[in-house]
């Protein structure tokens, strides 16, 4: 049966509940401690509270041994026969204050030693050691066995601050490894993109593009092998021309976008239309033949978003295109309502309905609309116009909500 992680022995100093449980056993210990040895000492009992309950928060507040290592070394002047509860209570505040380098290793050490030192040297002039009623004499011969205890706390010291240490740099290279795998695995999907626009963009170049290319060479060449051409079909030719140039010049970019974030760096960046660019594009659909009114209601706001310009101009020449390829003659009536929070888009043909709808084209000219709409947090809604017949395309575009998603990094 295989082990939950959280049950592992490894795991459990980890959890978030480690240190209340071990601070509670602690306190236990500390009032059995206490109780069995009867201790009445004012001063052993006074910083016993700054030994051991501290450590209940020294997870959240790693400082909070520099109030344990002290109290536990002045706990144990007072009481020589140090208590297991104070020595086990300042190493895990040491062992804290290390382990999340609330001073440098060396400084702490320094200090901890400093202080072992000075408690034995507390207990030398209090005559702990007293040999039959003899003070010991400090220089006398084996005088340096009065300071036992001090080199016992300084290796103390040593080792904790040591396996804190240790402990401490084998997490950051853990977190180092897992961090480069992160970056390794996120280099491996960006090529995996990398590679997979490229192979989108072959696919353009080599199908597409040249499918474009050969209909603008057609039309063009279509003016001068056609004889007895007439003047507006002429001009039809030369406009099918000029849209099959412009969209070769786009299909260009977008090509250099999808090969490589290199090259898309040295691309040279265009413009993205905005509801400035309607006018032109309502009279390339006048010079195709078809008919279009442009209505706007409000007053336009001087600081609208470009995302959201960007998806308005979109909607709209989405609009026109369907009705061009499935209402062929028909009448556009668009409307553009201004107001302080929100741009509303309304436009109807005059076609033949449901019958010839974009519903039926199995594109996905509307669907791309409502994402965009959807993307700035609005709305989008087509159907049949009414019962006479044609098609009807309602947007409301929030303007809050375009400036954010502006600002969060939504391009074209």
């Amino acid at each position: 049966m295989r082990q939950s992680p959280t049950l592992r022995p490894t795991a459990w100093p980890r959890s978030p509940r480690y240190p209340y449980v071990t601070g509670v056993l602690l306190l236990l210990l500390a009032a059995a401690e206490v109780l069995h040895s009867r201790i009445t000492s004012t001063t052993v009992l006074a910083t016993l509270p700054f030994v051991v309950p501290p450590l209940l928060w020294r997870r959240s507040e790693p400082r909070i041994g520099l109030l344990v290592v002290p109290a536990a070394l002045l706990n144990f002047l007072f009481r020589p026969e140090l208590l297991l509860t104070v020595a086990v209570a300042g190493v895990i505040g040491l062992y804290s204050l290390a382990r999340h380098r609330v001073l440098h290793p060396a400084v702490l050490i320094t200090g901890a030693i400093t202080g072992a030192l000075l408690v034995n040297a507390g207990h030398v002039a209090m005559g702990v050691y007293d040999l039959g009623g003899r003070a010991p004499a400090v220089g006398a011969d084996g005088s340096l066995s009065y300071f036992t205890e001090s080199f016992v706390l300084a290796v103390g010291v040593v080792a904790t601050v040591g396996v804190a240490d240790a402990f401490r740099s084998r997490e950051e290279s853990r977190q180092a490894r897992e961090a480069a795998q992160r970056e390794l695995i996120a280099m491996e999907r960006r090529h995996a993109a990398a590679q997979e626009r490229a192979a989108i963009a072959r696919e353009l170049h080599d199908i597409v593009a040249h499918s474009v290319s050969v209909i603008a060479v057609q039309a063009e060449s279509a003016t001068y092998t056609t004889p007895d051409l007439s003047p507006p079909a002429r001009d039809g030719f030369q406009q099918i021309a000029a849209s099959a140039r412009s969209a070769l010049t786009e299909l260009r970019h977008l090509l250099s976008v999808l090969r490589a974030d290199d090259a898309a760096e040295d691309a040279p960046v265009l413009p993205q239309p905005t509801l400035d660019s309607l006018d032109a594009l309502l009279e390339a659909h006048r010079s195709g033949g078809g008919e279009v009114t442009l209505h706007t209601e409000g007053t336009r706001p001087p600081l609208l978003p470009p995302s959201l310009e960007l998806t308005a101009y979109r909607i709209v020449q989405e609009a026109l295109t369907n009705a061009r390829r499935h209402a062929r003659g028909a009448a556009v009536d668009i409307r553009l309502s201004y107001a302080d929070d929100e741009v509303r888009i309304r436009i109807t043909d005059d076609g033949p309905g449901p019958q010839g709808s974009p519903h039926d084209s199995g594109g996905h000219g509307l669907s791309g609309m409502r994402e965009r709409a959807n993307l700035l947090g609005g709305r989008l809604t087509c159907g049949p116009a009414g019962p006479g017949g044609g098609f009807l395309i309602e947007a409301e575009l929030p303007v809050r909500a375009g400036a954010k998603s502006f600002a969060e990094g939504v391009y074209e």
